[in-house]
């Protein structure tokens, strides 16, 4: 059965996980939500030569509109042709919520979907999870499953509380449901408020004691991390200094995720940070020039500052620069 990914020019994530769990990196998964956000990942993952997941939120999706967000995926892989790269690019769900949604999605040409059943009782998960998979797998089209709740909010992804994932519970799941990739929560948490501390506190260290439990009873299958913004202090600071109000954002320290990329984790989601950095650039440039009116005169300068912390993340970070 012909995929209709393939006209677009994209790859799943099977080669692409196999690989960065043999170098000990891991492939950015980063969100976008226009022509901007697309670009800078676009030509900072060139630039740096790093494997990349194009990640879209449901809804996402429906802003974009599912018809031009297809083109416009077709458009950045020939753009990274053009500029004489074969990085490879994934076009991925985040966070389905149905099946009729992870279906559309690979009708219309997503190599790659999530189906997010974790705030569903364990049986039920399965039911929906192998249901996905048993749709995609004829369409070679990678399925993450999640196991464990992330706190926090980020668009329609939403709890009030976090359930880290029971290892006991990870090679069942998997065997039954067939999925290639599985989500876990060990720390990370949705949104720019992950962790609630009091002046002078310390960021929580991730439970790399569950993340090792997990590989122990899943050796070699590819894991992935949800929630993995650091919420840079520096956009922090540029955001409220120009008007804004994000008073105790705090994210997880760079130092952590680049531990993690070195074990089974091979795929970090990164939405947040992407936001911030585009709307730190667009407050001060229009508070500093009050009678700007050109979007491009500010979605520009934006676009370039989330281009180089772009690359900055793949090389420091996650270890995926330099790949291809």
């Amino acid at each position: 059965m012909k995929a209709p990914y393939h006209e677009i020019g994209i790859v799943n994530t099977r080669e692409m996980f196999r690989k960065a769990m043999e170098g000990g990196y891991a492939v950015p998964a980063y969100n976008f939500n226009n022509m901007e956000q697309l670009q800078a990942i676009i030509v900072g993952c060139v630039e740096s030569r790093s494997p990349v997941i194009l990640q879209v939120s449901k809804g996402a999706r429906d802003y974009a509109n599912q018809t031009l967000l297809r083109y416009m995926a077709m458009g950045a892989v020939q753009m990274a042709r053009e500029m004489d790269s074969r990085i490879p690019i994934t076009l991925h769900l985040d966070h389905g919520d149905s099946f009729e949604l992870c279906k559309s999605c690979i009708q219309s040409g997503f190599s790659s979907v999530m189906i997010d059943g974790s705030h569903l009782p364990y049986e039920e998960n399965i039911k929906l999870t192998k249901q996905v998979v048993d749709y995609a797998n004829p369409y070679d089209v990678s399925v993450e499953g999640e196991l464990g709740v992330l706190a926090g909010i980020e668009d329609e992804v939403s709890s009030e509380v976090s359930h880290y994932t029971d290892p006991k519970q990870v090679q069942d799941f998997v065997d039954r449901t067939g999925v290639h990739s599985l989500a876990i929560s060990i720390g990370t948490s949705h949104g720019a408020y992950k962790f609630k501390l009091k002046p002078g506190e310390a960021v929580p260290p991730l439970r790399f004691d569950i993340l090792r439990e997990v590989e122990k009873r899943l050796p070699g299958f590819p894991i992935v991390l949800h929630g993995a913004s650091s919420v840079l202090q520096k956009y922090v600071a540029m955001i409220n200094a120009y008007g804004g109000n994000l008073q105790g954002a705090a994210g997880v320290p760079e130092e952590q995720l680049r531990e993690a990329a070195r074990s089974a984790v091979c795929k970090i989601n990164i939405d947040t940070d992407g936001r911030m950095v585009v709307t730190a650039v667009v407050r001060r440039i229009l508070a500093e020039n009050p009678g700007e009116f050109d979007p491009r005169k500010y979605l520009g300068p934006a676009r370039k500052e989330l281009m180089e912390v772009i690359k900055h993340k793949n090389t420091n970070v996650l270890g995926s620069a330099g790949r291809y």
